[in-house]
């Protein structure tokens, strides 16, 4: 099944028989993961108390793009995924990140619904919950964590290729 994935046109189209294949889906993977991780922080950051004059209740509206952002990973990604599945599925790096992906992504809802529940009492204590900030600095931790292992599955990948 993998090889057969791997030896479709589209894979071939992506992997590099376009000019466009690769660098179109790695493009669109690079601008997804800076918005998913790029939103995760600064929701992060106002929670452990800086840029104060940004209301609680107004980071909810950063999620439509963060889940946006992460369907365009998750289709980028697998269009580069698909054109080396058989080597992906046994490189540490790309098992770690795509691990990291998934609790990321659990723990991403987690905290929209801590947020959708308690951003009104953050605003009325002036304050958040420790169950928010123990939310963000989980996802914090991990998105960053995926950024990490993403970058070892490029570079560590190409140790075996060889």
């Amino acid at each position: 099944m993998l090889e057969w994935l791997e030896n479709t046109e589209f894979s071939a189209w992506t992997r590099g028989e376009s000019l466009w294949g690769w660098p179109f889906a790695l493009t669109v993977h690079a601008f997804g993961t800076a918005v998913v991780i790029g939103f995760i922080l600064m929701m992060g950051l106002r929670l452990f108390g800086l840029f104060e004059t940004i209301p609680y209740s107004s980071l909810k509206r950063l999620f439509p793009a963060i889940w946006v952002a992460f369907v365009l990973q998750f289709l980028s990604g697998f269009m580069l995924w698909m054109t080396k599945p058989t080597r992906y599925v046994t490189d540490g790096a790309f098992v770690i990140k795509f691990s990291l992906v998934i609790i990321g992504v659990i723990l991403t809802l987690y905290f929209y619904a801590t947020m959708n529940r308690e951003a009104g009492s953050w605003e009325a204590k002036g304050a958040v919950s420790s169950r928010g900030v123990k939310f963000v600095a989980a996802a914090m931790l991990v998105w960053c964590s995926v950024l990490v292992a993403g970058r070892l599955t490029a570079y560590l990948g190409s140790l075996y290729t060889g």
